[in-house]
């Protein structure tokens, strides 16, 4: 998790900015909430009690593109006016307006983020189904949305997504020459000789889980707003289904998206082949292909702690990411999810810097 926090001169500005938005007025408080691995946010409090969310990107460095907040404030403000439950946009500010970097002001969501267990009253078996049914026909219906009527017709590149993505997420972990790490190599190349064409075009959300919703506390199993936007973009809704479904464990050992939804373990959750099902009744999917997207799913979970694996070694990236089993466990599970052979262990840390 980042050590950042506000200095006492940038919290001043950042209370100055909200009162001039009818945000807070007068001195504020500031709270990071959330895990912290990615785009760091926090709670924002007046002496009044009002509170706000503030999110902003980690400490650089950061990947050329990636934690654009301004395009994160841009998307839930186009969605706040869908069925997608979504916290309202109250402000956006540029770099170097309050803090070096940009960052955006959103509406708090109250209630509570599930993630190893559910907490009560919301802990009655029958509560627990209506949640999992809830996850997943919020996302069908941000699959629904006229992304073009939303005007987000250049939000993402839909055409041969599933390729590009691929390719894309590839390129982070490539040795010099292009190749896959040895340890990616076997799901890498199935995973393109795999390569299914798009089912569809949708607003994919890209980290879709039970972590990343406000559950409601006034109405039981409702979400009362879906979080982390960072990584959604126009794509194949299959693949966020695929993610989605990869979130809810399985068979131990748990991988660590999966340990961040035990609570999806306990009596009432639908399962993933309930959920996968639930969903093409709502949507008319084909799930053919599911397969591929779930393993892609697992497969870019890898890629992704590996490219945190190599900056927490260099002493530029969050600790977190310094164990190596991290990553291989969800290469295991990709592995798994092709019908492949185990993958072979990681080389040693000098050599996957």
């Amino acid at each position: 998790m980042s050590d950042w926090d506000w200095s006492p001169d940038e919290r001043r500005r950042l209370a100055a900015f909200l009162e001039a938005h009818a945000v807070t007025s007068g001195e504020v408080t500031t709270k990071p909430i959330g895990d912290g691995h990615s785009n760091l946010t926090f709670l924002v409090t007046d002496a009044a009690g009002r509170q706000t969310v503030v999110r902003r990107p980690p400490p650089p460095p950061t990947p050329p593109g990636a934690h654009d907040m301004l395009r994160e404030a841009r998307l839930i403000g186009a969605l706040g006016e869908t069925a997608v439950p979504v916290a309202r946009l109250l402000a956006t500010a540029e770099a170097g307006e309050v803090i070096d970097v940009h960052f955006y002001v959103m509406g708090f969501a109250s209630g509570p983020v599930v993630t190893t267990h559910t907490p009560a009253p919301l802990d009655r078996p029958e509560t627990r189904r209506r949640i999992g049914e809830t996850l997943v026909d919020t996302l069908a219906d941000l699959h629904a949305v006229d992304w073009r009527a939303a005007g987000l017709a250049d939000f993402g590149r839909p055409e041969g997504f599933n390729a590009r993505h691929r390719a894309s997420l590839a390129r982070l972990v490539a040795d010099a020459d292009g190749s896959p790490p040895p340890h990616f190599a076997q799901v890498d190349a199935w995973l393109q000789a795999n390569v299914p064409p798009e089912s569809g075009t949708a607003i994919v959300h890209n980290d879709y889980r039970i972590g990343n919703v406000v559950l409601s506390e006034e109405r039981p199993g409702e979400i009362a707003a879906v979080l982390d936007w960072e990584l959604a973009t126009l794509g194949d809704p299959l693949f966020d289904l695929g993610y989605f479904l990869a979130s809810v464990p399985g068979e131990e050992p748990y991988n660590p998206t999966e340990r961040f939804g035990l609570a999806m373990l306990e009596d009432g959750y639908p399962g993933r082949q309930e959920l996968a099902e639930r969903y093409a009744a709502r949507t008319g999917a084909d799930l053919g292909e599911l397969g591929w997207h779930t393993t892609l799913a697992l497969w870019k979970l890898a890629v992704l702690y590996e490219y945190g694996h190599r900056r927490a070694l260099r002493g530029v990236g969050d600790p977190y990411y310094a164990d190596q089993r991290l990553v291989q466990s969800f290469l295991e599970d990709a592995h798994r999810s092709a019908g492949l052979p185990p993958p072979p262990p990681a080389p040693n840390p000098e050599e996957s810097r």
